[in-house]
């Protein structure tokens, strides 16, 4: 497999990209598990005060952020599956939820880095960026507006 092992040492899958992994052999050999280390739930856009408070709230929690990916919403919480075993692999494979028994290695993210259209680690995040946008289109522009264009002068 390509790993560490030993007395005492947790078996580590090697790191490579997805087309590197040998033919005939699982991806899940070579793989961390990242779909095993968080959740995201979607949630609703926000659209008021009070909705962006809300997004606010659920930074103020350990290990939680929020993501907009194609314009769709997401609580996403940093947290490990209590099953998941020192070698990446699932400790209750067998009667594990229906979820993971349809989460397939043909679309997962195994060798990727997500990125997103908007990513909120802090409550302040949020804060700048509702009184950048929303408070901003309710107030109207506080910039000063253009000058006139001035005469060219030769």
């Amino acid at each position: 497999m390509g790993s560490i092992s030993g007395v005492g040492l947790t078996m580590r899958p090697v790191t490579i990209t997805r087309e590197q992994v040998p033919e005939g052999k699982s991806l899940c050999d070579y793989c961390t598990a990242k779909c095993c280390r968080y959740f995201a739930l979607p949630i609703d856009a926000p659209e008021t005060v009070r909705d962006w408070d809300f997004i606010r709230w659920f930074l103020l929690h350990d290990r939680a952020t929020v993501f907009v990916e194609d314009e769709s919403w997401y609580l996403l919480v940093h947290t490990e599956c209590k099953h998941l075993r020192p070698d990446h692999r699932c400790g209750i494979y067998d009667t594990r939820p229906e979820i993971c028994r349809e989460y397939s290695t043909d679309n997962c993210e195994f060798d990727e880095d997500a990125t997103y259209d908007a990513y909120f680690e802090t409550p302040e995040q949020v804060a700048e960026f509702m009184e950048a946008t929303v408070l901003q289109a309710d107030l109207g522009c506080v910039r000063t507006p253009e000058p006139p264009e001035l005469p060219v002068l030769r």
